[in-house]
């Protein structure tokens, strides 16, 4: 940058303001600064992930408790890829990303949970063998996609909904490929894939070849295969 004029009236130089430890500490919380923690974010997640294994993350509702079906089938859906030898990777929190981590942890899998800093959060749960702890959303959602060869979604939220189209237009993009995205519970998922069926790609907003990036099932095994078929693919073509 060039300063002149009024912009350069500054008496003090960078090296003083950096040894002064007298004077507010908002500094922390500009902009420049944030630049730097979000590096720091990518950073420790380039880390402490590039050793994993081919891992499958799985997304879904913080709010499930462990008396519903779809706790319990979340657990199986963990402990299967844990079975195939996939590393299970939820977003680290309770409900089904718990179920998820503890049916990969207790199927002898890599449990991995990539937590976000909220107000209401309870942070990682005890299931989880590595965990990350983030404070930008897109710095985990890089993550999740890194370093995930599918996504599985079970009923869940906005924040399940969030990562489900951030995925699918990541694919449709081509800015990752051989990659899918298996919503798990037709009842729960039905009536959102006839509304994009009808509604969205029959007023033209996407193709009809776009409907085969969803792909929606109540069994386990068939999860397993579409994984293995895209890993496989994804070999393949490297």
């Amino acid at each position: 940058m060039v300063l002149r004029g009024t912009q350069s009236e500054s008496t003090s130089t960078t090296d003083q303001r950096l040894l002064d430890s007298r004077g507010p500490t908002d500094w922390v919380h500009t902009d420049p600064w944030r630049v730097l923690r979000i590096q720091a974010e990518f950073v420790e997640g380039f880390g402490a992930l590039a050793g994993l294994p081919r891992a499958v993350t799985v997304f879904g509702s913080a709010r499930t408790k462990p008396d519903n079906p779809e706790y319990s089938k979340a657990m199986e859906i963990g402990g299967a890829l844990a079975k195939e030898g996939f590393a299970v990777i939820t977003g680290g929190g309770p409900g089904i990303m718990e179920a998820a981590n503890r049916g990969a942890k207790e199927a002898g899998g890599l449990s991995v949970g990539l937590g976000i800093e909220l107000p209401f959060e309870q942070g990682i749960n005890r299931y989880v063998d590595l965990g990350i702890n983030f404070r930008y959303f897109f710095a985990r959602k890089t993550m999740f996609v890194k370093y995930s060869q599918a996504f599985v979604c079970l009923p869940g939220g906005f924040g399940t909904l969030d990562e489900l189209f951030e995925a699918l237009t990541l694919v449709q993009t081509k800015k990752v490929t051989k990659f899918p995205v298996v919503l798990f519970g037709s009842e729960y998922w039905g009536g959102l894939v006839d509304w994009i069926e009808k509604s969205v790609a029959g007023a033209g907003n996407i193709g009809l070849p776009d409907m085969a990036l969803l792909h929606v099932t109540d069994d386990v095994d068939d999860m397993i295969r579409v994984v293995h078929d895209a890993h496989a693919a994804w070999v393949a073509a490297h």
